[in-house]
């Protein structure tokens, strides 16, 4: 089912700071990806692939805040995301940033709606 909420992401100006925050103030599990500059989220029990493993939470990640990406950012499942920018774009929002391939696992972008919000799309491989 697309158009579904699947991940969230937090900036931070300080990596340490902020994963020791969420990981004592709500028993996060945070697993560092230095090679992505990321840090994948675990809000709760996970299956062997890392995805939830029980109904009720998401996962997400935690990454350095930029000027276009400074508020937590809600993604949304969609089948094609250069259809969904495509989209986007004719009901005037716009693309921030690039597209960009994560791993073999799917396609992620960003895009601003017309109240000025960022949020990300999801496109599973």
């Amino acid at each position: 089912m697309t158009g579904r909420i699947v991940h969230f992401e937090v900036p931070y100006d300080d990596g340490e700071r902020a994963r020791a925050f969420y990981r004592e103030a709500f028993g996060w599990n945070l697993m560092e990806m230095p090679e992505m500059d990321y840090t994948m989220a675990s809000t709760g029990p996970v299956d062997e692939q890392a995805m939830p493993s029980e109904p009720g939470f998401i996962n997400g990640g935690m990454f350095q805040r930029t000027k276009d990406l400074t508020r937590p950012v809600l993604t949304v499942d969609v089948p094609d995301v250069d259809a969904a920018l495509k989209t986007v774009e004719s009901l005037g929002g716009k693309q921030v940033g690039e597209k960009m391939a994560v791993g073999d696992m799917g396609f992620a972008a960003y895009f601003e709606d017309p109240e000025g919000n960022v949020l990300g799309l999801w496109q599973t491989a």
